[in-house]
């Protein structure tokens, strides 16, 4: 590095040693960008202007650019000469203290990651999508920026896409002007963030309007044909966003907030700055809102406003005071809608985790910047929720309150907020720091002292499990002793744990009991269904419970094949979760169901068969894909679909079909078929098969 470094100073060129360090001699406060998309040909055109101040006489900036072709590169609107490496635009020039200066870019890039297009290729009208996701870094793919988290810029964005389309991004919405065909719409933001945090979507949605108690407007975004699923996706949006604000005493700092899904999205959610982006898998009616609820990802990615886009971590060593805060926040929202015994259990459970993981020997500290999402999220949360029992909830409040107003717009280290708490309860928190943030072990002792303080329902369990492992007694007396006073959150775990020590009056008294939970677990303990139960096990069948009409479904299929036909008489045409968990399931059954609906089997395979296809979402097509390989073999268009997989964008998707794509690889005869379908591939996927037939 030195001998390059000073081979480039021979030349006059010396900012290039500086690309892995914050530019601290310069400050770009304003972006103004003008972007085109073209999904078609998944390419962006766009202009930006930068202006900035100099702190500190230099000779050269640079802007982060992956992949740009620059056609015009001025400075204070004079044409300038730019140097482009593929990953940086360098200018050089001498750039005097006190002054202010103006950057304007006119570039074009195929973006290969943070950009995405989805339903381009597959010819449904409406399917179509454009999303972003920066992720720490990476939004210089598609907008020449300033990757390092430190750098904090005001951006206004217009987005100019075909008038079919709805255009979302940071902001507020000043205007839409049509041209043509196209539209462009205008964002105007006021304060300043970092570039990982610039966002924006397009795609075919309708919007719900709200207001918050302290006067903030929030746009719910919804694919027209969800309509009726507006309400329980966004359930509790109001009371969330309205208790956080209270909660953290500090008033929402954005202009407004937006909510937006999309296909195929990486994460559970995304919290842009005033513009959460969030996998449409959460899009649900009211019977799944049982099952899978966007409540918790939708109070975290709210608290990250605050935590993580209002103060933003200096580097990944930091990196829990953004997903600790936010972890620990969302619980203390969802305290607030289901109450204290759900709050206290969700602890308990992830507990138990970072225990497991902590007696394996992966624990890690929460200033490893390597540490997993569990730490970052889950230990992080408990620091949390353990710092407020040490100071209390006063001393907590006044803390947090000033950390946030002290450094909103700036960047911030465990350290400085450590400050803060101090100063605010007068206690010197070294202790703490060394148990919670600096240990690579997890205190579960202390954790279960603190849970059996305040809850008596975890108190109760934790008595249960020391009185079974340590007591004489028969175990069904004991659990006896703690069933009847039992709220349904402790019934739902005794069940789980020690359904084998249960009388039948407790699995009766379970079964007639009108809590989902409590009869969803029920429905998991048996994997043939006792035929003293039969009665009361198809009645799960009738529960608002998606997860629980499908194991329902399953298991008496299996236990009694004289009743087949009539399970699936009472279950056909329901879907099910987003993911088409019970058609899927329901389309197996109904194949392999002997003399079931025979003039209409081959439609009921043919549909089974065409989940796997790129139309469905990657939880849609991975069920399909698991259910066939168990008990078909593949069609063409299976294999076709699963190579598509094989170098899908998700990675745990793609993991997924290539782990799958390898044990087909194994068989001689489907290693025949999948050279015959090589001509049928696009480029990238026969790129990527070619090597897999090469290694095997």
């Amino acid at each position: 590095m030195l001998a390059r470094c000073f081979f480039l100073l021979l030349f006059g060129i010396s900012t290039t040693c500086l690309f892995a360090q914050h530019q601290d001699k310069v400050d770009f406060t304003h972006a103004k960008a003008t972007i085109s998309v073209y999904p078609d040909s998944k390419q962006i055109q766009g202009y930006v202007s930068y202006e900035l101040k100099v702190l500190k006489q230099i000779d050269s900036v640079f802007l982060d650019a992956k992949n740009m072709t620059f056609q015009s590169v001025r400075l204070n609107r004079r044409k300038k000469r730019f140097e482009n490496d593929g990953k940086h635009l360098i200018l050089h020039h001498n750039f005097k203290k006190g002054k202010t200066y103006n950057i304007g870019l006119e570039y074009n890039t195929n973006p290969k990651q943070t950009v995405y297009f989805m339903g381009v290729e597959d010819g449904i009208k409406g399917n179509e999508q454009v999303w972003t996701q920066g992720q720490g870094k990476y939004t210089s793919y598609w907008l020449p920026s300033l990757d390092a988290m430190e750098e904090k810029v005001e951006f206004d964005l217009s987005l100019s896409a075909d008038d079919d389309f709805e255009v979302i991004a940071n902001g507020v919405l000043k205007n839409v002007q049509k041209a043509g065909h196209l539209k462009t719409w205008s964002f105007d933001m006021n304060n300043p963030m970092s570039s990982y945090l610039v966002a924006y979507v397009i795609g075919n949605y309708d919007k719900q309007e709200l207001t918050t108690t302290s006067g903030i407007p929030i746009e719910n975004y919804y694919y027209p044909q969800d309509s009726l699923k507006v309400e329980p996706t966004y359930r509790y949006t109001n009371q969330l966003f309205d208790f956080l604000e209270i909660e953290i005493g500090v008033p929402y700092p954005w202009q407004n907030y937006k909510q937006v899904p999309v296909r195929d999205f990486l994460y559970a959610g995304m919290e842009n700055t005033g513009a959460t982006i969030f996998s449409d898998a959460y899009v649900i009616d009211s019977v799944a809102f049982v099952d899978k609820n966007y409540v918790n990802v939708n109070a975290h990615e709210f608290a990250h406003q605050w935590f993580g886009n209002l103060v933003t971590e200096k580097d990944g060593s930091h990196h829990w005071l953004h997903e600790g805060f936010a972890t620990y926040y969302a619980y203390l929202a969802e305290k607030e809608i289901f109450g204290d015994n759900y709050f206290y259990w969700k602890l308990y459970e992830t507990a138990l985790q970072l225990y497991e993981q902590s007696k394996d020997g992966k624990g890690k500290s929460l200033t490893d910047p390597k540490a997993s999402s569990l730490t970052f999220y889950e230990k992080g949360a408990w620091a949390l929720v353990m710092l407020r029992y040490q100071i209390g909830d006063q001393a907590f409040k006044k803390g947090i309150k000033t950390y946030l107003q002290k450094y909103q717009y700036q960047n911030v280290t465990i350290e400085q907020f450590i400050k803060e708490m101090e100063l605010a309860s007068g206690t010197d928190l070294h202790a703490y720091k060394s148990e919670w943030l600096n240990a690579t072990d997890f205190p579960f002792e202390k954790v279960q002292s603190y849970l059996s303080e305040h809850s008596t329902s975890v108190a109760a369990f934790l008595k249960l499990k020391w009185e079974l492992t340590t007591s004489l007694e028969d175990k069904t007396n004991i659990i006896q002793k703690y069933w009847d006073s039992a709220d349904p959150e402790l019934k739902t775990r005794i069940i789980s744990k020690y359904h084998k020590s249960l009388t039948n009056e407790m699995i009766l008294h379970g079964f007639e009991s009108n809590d989902i939970k409590i009869r969803q677990a029920l429905a998991l303990i048996y994997d043939k269904v006792p035929l003293t139960l039969q009665a009361q096990y198809e009645t799960l069948l009738n529960d608002d419970s998606y997860l629980t009409k499908e194991i329902a479904l399953y298991r008496l299929w299996i236990s009694f094949p004289q009743n087949r036909a009539k399970y699936l008489d009472l279950t056909k045409g329901i879907i099910g979760l987003p993911h088409k968990n019970v058609r899927i399931l329901w389309l197996l059954l109904a194949a392999l169901t002997k003399d079931y609906d025979t003039e209409r089997k081959e439609d009921y395979i043919t549909e089974l068969f065409a989940y796997t296809s790129p139309t469905y979402g990657m939880e849609t097509r991975q069920t399909a894909f698991g259910i066939l390989s168990e008990v078909f073999e593949f069609q063409d268009q299976n294999l076709l679909d699963l190579m598509n997989a094989s170098v899908h964008h998700s990675w745990q998707f793609r993991k997924y079909a290539r782990d799958l794509l390898d044990t087909l690889l194994k068989d001689d005869e489907q290693r025949k078929r999948i050279n015959g379908l090589l001509k049928q591939l696009n480029e990238e996927e026969l790129r990527y098969i070619r090597t897999k037939l090469k290694l095997q």
